[in-house]
């Protein structure tokens, strides 16, 4: 199994689509660095060689952020919204939609699923003795 940037990459995948295992890479930046080591998409990851893999490594390491230092990044990025109260901090605080969504309806995801139903408002008919 390949290790690069510290991710156990799957064997049985294309490479293409297992760089995508390693945080910060998606699909068009793996399809990038693989157009820059001249590696063929379409191969299994169990069929790079050392010295293909050395490349991706080089790679990946110097010219992008990912993993540790990207998380880092971006949770300094968030602390600095919040400590000067920018509205997307104060939304980050809040644990509410950032973006502009709309939040009459459909934030169930940023607020956990939390799901407060109302019922009819009547009261049960207290049974008589």
């Amino acid at each position: 199994m390949p290790r690069i940037a510290g991710v156990n990459i799957p064997e049985n995948k294309q490479i293409l689509f297992a760089l995508t295992y390693i945080y910060g890479i998606g699909r068009s930046l793996s399809g990038k660095i693989l157009a820059e080591t001249k590696i063929n998409i379409s191969c299994k990851a169990s069929k790079l060689s050392s010295a293909e893999i050395n490349q991706l490594k080089e790679i990946i390491e110097k010219k992008y952020k990912i993993e540790g230092e990207l998380k880092r990044d971006i949770m300094v990025n968030l602390k600095r919204l919040k400590d000067i109260g920018t509205w997307q901090g104060i939304r980050h605080i809040k644990g509410l939609p950032v973006r502009g969504q709309r939040t009459k309806t459909n934030n169930r995801t940023v607020r956990g699923n939390v799901r407060k139903t109302v019922g009819s408002g009547k009261k049960a008919a207290a049974e008589a003795k």
